[in-house]
């Protein structure tokens, strides 16, 4: 196979920054012009291309290379690396299905993802801990809430669910307090960008693609297939992030289908494609507090708030990480960037995408007290702790410190009311992933196996 120029593409080792810092400039998507197809992926009966390095385009990705062998597997990555954005940026936590309405999407593919993420886990020697989770009712008010949610639990399965009162809950975390609590202990933590890491080195040994640095432009449906424009990106250090290419190359790719998992960029890849308008991306960030070391063990596992289900967000918890941190976050506030994750990360764009959408102020004119509630947390560490402290009263703001922030893809409609579900869209060669919210790192496997039945059927 020979790339524009007559140059051989080769396959591209990646690595993942630490760090989770990045930065580059969001550009336009624009519609690919009419142009003769000159970079076919293989003259193989199948090939895929996949959209996105996060953990559910990884998984998806790995399979097709699984389920279906012989198919030639490309995956694009606009990132120098892999689990760059959401799945880099979060909790880190391996939830056991206790929020999800029974029969969705989400309550299906979480009870199944839990149990493929563990053996993954296992299998590859990815650290994951069943250190439990209480999510604790702290007044009467509650209550009404909590009994739903107890009752949603319990219909989806949760392993080991209990109802706790108040001197139970002690039992389980000594320092939490509450008058009743739920204890999941089937509640796990682990490291997903280990499990990216993993997911990208497995497609790559059974013979798929990984190219990093590498943002798609344009998609267009032609006779027996889809083309792909792609043009290469420059890394963080302003080098090409990938050998023997001209950095803001175009290159031009045909496969006979298409998955796109975009994350935060997934309505604009959707538009790309054809797609319908809505469900449309409002980003949404959420801020991280670290608790000093000295303080670390007052919280064994998990403890969350029981949350309101007119919101998508859970609230602020206690979480333990693998590395034997304890964070409490996130909060959650309007981005101004879809990319960037400093605390004054602007991008003009994505700002003026959320201003344009009718659905954004339908949304805001319904949530704009629970918005200023989270302002005052971004702006004053004490404010954002003093809800925390309810639960845990022996941390407060002199025992933490900021630890970075992440970013939330946070489906709208038209209306602004919140697309609470998965969404997938698909047709002519091309499935969409349009909506994927927390649990998708935990479902990211089952999710791949309902993408992969989808588009070629049960094999």
């Amino acid at each position: 196979m020979v790339a524009r120029g007559g140059v051989e593409p080769p396959t591209y080792r990646f690595s993942v920054d630490r760090s989770y810092q990045l930065s580059y400039l969001a550009k336009r998507c624009e519609t690919l012009p009419d142009v003769t197809p000159s970079h076919p992926i293989a003259s193989s009966p199948q090939t895929v291309g996949i959209v996105g390095g996060g953990i559910v385009g990884l998984a998806v990705a790995r399979e097709v290379v699984r389920r279906r062998p012989g198919t030639i597997v490309t995956l694009f990555e606009r990132e120098p690396r892999l689990a760059a954005h959401q799945t880099g940026h979060n909790s880190g936590v391996v939830h056991a299905g206790i929020y999800y309405k029974p029969g969705s999407l989400k309550a299906q593919l979480c009870a199944r993802g839990r149990d493929l993420l563990k053996e993954y886990a296992a299998e590859h020697g990815v650290p994951l801990l069943e250190c439990g989770k209480l999510v604790v009712a702290v007044d009467p008010g509650e209550m009404q809430r909590f009994d739903a949610l107890e009752k949603n639990a319990r219909a989806n399965g949760v392993p080991g669910l209990r109802r706790l009162d108040g001197a139970e809950i002690t039992e389980v975390e000594p320092h939490a307090f509450g008058i009743a609590a739920l204890h999941s202990p089937a509640t796990a933590i682990t490291d997903y960008v280990a499990v990216a890491e993993a997911l990208g080195r497995e497609i790559e040994e059974t013979g798929g693609r990984v190219l990093l640095g590498t943002e798609v432009t344009g998609v267009r449906r032609v006779a027996g297939g889809v083309e792909v424009r792609t043009e290469a990106r420059l890394d963080g250090d302003g080098g090409p992030t990938r050998r023997g290419r001209r950095p803001d190359s175009t290159e031009v790719w045909t496969v006979d289908q298409l998955v796109i998992c975009g994350g935060l960029q997934s309505d604009r890849l959707g538009a790309l494609v054809g797609g319908p308008a809505s469900p449309r991306i409002v980003p949404f960030r959420g801020e991280y507090m670290r608790v000093a070391e000295a303080k670390q063990e007052l919280v064994r596992g998990m403890v969350y708030p029981v949350p309101d289900p007119r919101y998508p967000f859970l609230g602020v918890h206690f979480t333990r990480r693998v590395d034997g941190s304890l964070e409490v976050g996130p909060n959650a506030f309007l981005a101004l960037s879809r990319s960037g994750y400093g605390r004054l990360s602007f991008d003009a764009r994505d700002l003026g995408d959320t201003l344009a959408f009718g659905g954004f102020w339908s949304f805001a004119r319904e949530n704009w007290r629970a918005g200023v509630t989270e302002l005052r947390g971004v702006l004053s560490r004490r404010a954002y702790m003093r809800t925390a402290q309810r639960y845990v009263p022996e941390i407060g703001a002199a025992d933490v410190v900021r630890a970075g922030l992440g970013l939330r893809a946070q489906a709208l409609e038209r209306d602004g009311s919140l697309v609470d579900d998965f969404v997938i869209h698909s047709g002519d060669g091309i499935t969409s992933v349009r909506n994927a919210p927390s649990p998708a790192a935990t479902s990211s496997l089952a999710i791949a196996e309902h993408i992969v039945e989808r588009a070629f059927g049960r094999s």
